[in-house]
């Protein structure tokens, strides 16, 4: 049986001024899914996510958040929501322990010790609970920002773009915390530019100028642009070969059956929808060279940039992400 509902809305609009940021959004979140948002800067992601959980109020639409409406009931949704900013925003001259006190009177946490302490345990801070918060490096200033979030124990966990300027080491500890929130019941609204922390969620968006251009799984979405990708190469002994792909990487554009060229370390990556037309075209254009090519699984992020290039809204919109 499929988990219960926690978001389900349909035809969000909101309005910056004279900028539409956010069109007509419909989405529908399950219980311990982790949900995540991709697009470019100004692409309507941070402002989804916060219309989403309560915290901005859409100009238009319908739908419920945790059961309540999204219109009429952004206090309560609040409520159950731990919301973590991109920027570390906790107070650098207190400690760990002091941090979490504070913000647990804050918002009347019941039994403010008891949940401070648990907190500390849960999320492998007590060890350094007198530790002055502005003296932590980057991954522990992150667990300290998701330990405040998690005090009220929320239902519904939204992070905005959280791992950003932390170390590979504590990317990889974030996210498996992060799963273990999940398989608790916890649902993850997650914002992120990094692939490999896309593919870590359950579900995607992608949005651009404030529309949803593709949803589904990381498969879904490559499936849905039915690409064909090949991986264009020079043997690792000639140099000369790499230094001309740039060269190759223009005149493949040219080409009427090559829909994205990127490259991707010393290769390229050229994907197309016909299959045989794009292998021909790549074997016409490669004949003679010392390159060569082999065709690969198309990538998430080959499906990204597929997108961006065949959407006529991924101009930025001055804001509103």
């Amino acid at each position: 049986m499929a988990a219960p509902l926690v978001i389900d809305v349909s035809g969000l609009n909101k309005h910056f001024g004279h900028r539409h940021v956010v069109k007509n959004l419909a989405l529908q979140v399950r219980e311990g899914e982790i949900f995540g948002f991709l697009g470019p800067n100004g692409s309507g992601k941070t402002t989804s996510i916060r219309m989403l959980c309560g915290l901005l109020t859409p100009d238009s639409g319908q739908g419920a958040c945790l059961g309540l409406d999204v219109l009429k009931d952004s206090a309560r949704i609040k409520s159950q929501v731990g919301y973590m900013t991109q920027r570390f925003s906790l107070w650098d001259d207190l400690s760990i322990e002091e941090n979490l006190d504070f913000i647990a009177r804050m918002f009347s946490v019941a039994h403010r010790r008891q949940a401070v302490a648990r907190t500390l345990e849960e999320l492998g801070l007590a060890a350094r609970r007198r530790q002055l918060a502005g003296t932590l490096s980057g991954g522990w200033k992150q667990r300290l920002a998701l330990a405040s979030c998690l005090l009220h124990r929320p239902k519904l966990l939204l992070l905005d773009e959280p791992t950003a300027g932390v170390d590979p080491q504590a990317r990889r500890d974030f996210w498996e915390e992060i799963h273990r929130l999940s398989a608790a019941g916890i649902t993850v609204l997650v914002s992120t530019h990094y692939m490999d922390e896309a593919e870590r969620c359950h579900r995607l968006a992608w949005l651009s100028a404030g529309q949803l251009l593709a949803c589904g799984t990381a498969e879904e979405i490559i499936d849905g642009l039915c690409l064909n990708t090949w991986e264009i190469s020079a043997r690792q002994d000639d140099g000369i070969a790499r230094h001309a792909l740039p060269d190759f990487a223009d005149k493949l554009r040219q080409l009427p059956s090559v829909d994205m060229v990127a490259s991707f370390g010393a290769t390229l990556h050229v994907s197309g929808r016909n299959a045989e037309v794009l292998k021909t075209g790549l074997e016409a254009v490669l004949a003679g060279s010392a390159l060569q090519m082999r065709p690969v699984p198309p990538s998430l992020e080959d499906a990204f940039i597929r997108l961006m290039q065949g959407s006529p809204l991924h101009a930025p919109q001055g804001g509103g992400d």
